[in-house]
């Protein structure tokens, strides 16, 4: 008998520790299920450091600003470019055929450094500069009351947002006002997208009108666009008319707009699927079903430039200038994309955003369709580096980097 007491107690013993961690614990809910989530990734979160911290004790009134990533959205894998899940097949978009010419060596423009610009980290921007890359404008998709004095470079400021509103306090934008009259100012990151401002039209339109109403009373010099959405495609031009919409029907009067901006990617448009998905408010399911490859495809490319002039015409904005305020090649290398595709797709665009004009085009620019337009990016280091031109390790431009740089500066 006496064999059976000592197993016997520390099997007591133990039952007794798994009732005290379970009474410790809790029941086994979906909300301690939830906490044990991983942290969401660099696509969904945003930073909680102070990006004007330390900056001549200018902006002690902000102790800690929520930094909104500044990327495009794709929340695409890095995995074998022949392992990718095969989309389901669709009638791809009908495309104008692109004039094949061959590409010059630098842009004809006598003005083209003031019309090219860059975004990236304000620290990687300054490094680029004095590594050699040349460019007119920059921005940081943030407002910055002191950013980098780089010498003839202008620098565009955005205001982040989310449905909440404004993502930082109103005396950093008044700051940044004051410190920068005239300045371009653009209201928004595409709130299209969910993953990034995720912002629905007529949540946007009172956002707008609250933006562009603040900062002209502060500085009418200011230069004030609406949010780039992640493409000029059906989908996103029915959001673009949905907030146009909402617009005047809360002020009776059309939405005013200084410049207007778009991002130039080409990506795939569909609810779960890989790309920029569906806007927020949107019913429909699915866009323009683009495939991997069609990524760095210059007719499609030099078409949703034409859509989007046309619609701007069209809703009586022609006499405005367009800013192409990011493209570029998200894509990783093993997708297909290596540094000479990447060159080739991106000298191409410059050449397309360059020349391209029509009677729908800007009257005050020779019909340009395009005014100015920013390469994505100087330097990512995290989902999205392929299009960088910078390399901080090596204090050099890319073989990206430099090519974009003799395009800009050798003519």
């Amino acid at each position: 008998m006496r064999r059976f007491i000592l197993p016997v107690a520390l099997l007591l013993l133990g039952l007794g520790l798994l009732l005290v961690y379970f009474i410790q614990r809790g029941p086994l809910t979906k909300s301690n299920q939830l906490e044990k989530v991983p942290e969401p990734n660099s696509l969904t979160t945003r930073s909680q450091s102070d990006p004007f911290e330390d900056r001549a004790g200018s902006l002690k009134t902000a102790e800690i600003i929520p930094q909104r990533t500044p990327l495009p959205a794709f929340p695409t894998p890095t995995i074998g470019y022949d392992q990718l899940p095969t989309p389901r097949p669709m009638t791809k978009a009908t495309i104008t055929p692109l004039e094949i010419k061959a590409i010059p060596g630098s842009c004809t423009l006598p003005d083209c450094l003031s019309r090219t610009g860059v975004s990236g980290q304000l620290d990687m921007v300054d490094a680029a500069y004095h590594a050699g890359l040349h460019f007119g404008n920059y921005f940081n998709w943030w407002t910055e009351p002191e950013p980098p004095a780089l010498e003839g470079v202008e620098f565009w400021q955005t205001i982040g947002i989310s449905d909440a509103g404004f993502d930082l306090p109103l005396d950093i934008i008044e700051l940044a006002l004051k410190n920068q009259p005239g300045s371009t100012w653009i209201i928004g990151n595409e709130p299209d997208i969910t993953w990034q401002d995720n912002v629905g039209p007529e949540r946007y339109a009172e956002i707008y009108q609250q933006a562009y109403a603040f900062i002209k009373e502060a500085d009418p010099t200011a230069r004030v666009a609406p949010a780039p959405v992640g493409q000029p495609t059906p989908l996103r031009l029915a959001y673009l008319d949905r907030v146009l919409g909402a617009y005047e029907k809360q002020t009776g009067q059309p939405l005013p707009a200084d410049i207007w901006t778009i991002h130039a990617f080409i990506l795939r448009e569909e609810s779960g699927g890989w790309g920029v998905g569906i806007p927020p408010g949107m019913t429909e399911d699915r866009g323009r079903l683009y495939e991997i490859q069609d990524h760095d495809d210059l007719e499609i490319l030099r078409q949703h430039i034409i859509e989007f002039r046309a619609w701007m015409a069209a809703r009586g904005y022609q006499d405005r200038p367009l800013a192409v305020t990011e493209f570029g090649i998200l894509h990783p290398s093993d997708y297909g994309f290596p540094p000479k595709v990447v060159i080739d797709f991106m000298l191409g665009a410059l050449e397309i955003f360059s020349t391209i004009a029509n009677d729908t085009g800007y009257k005050a620019d020779d019909n340009r369709l395009v005014q100015w337009w920013f390469w994505y990016s100087v330097y990512d280091g995290g989902d999205f580096p392929t299009g960088n031109l910078y390399d901080p390790q090596s204090d050099q431009l890319t073989e990206i980097g430099q090519a974009f740089a003799d395009y800009v500066t050798d003519h």
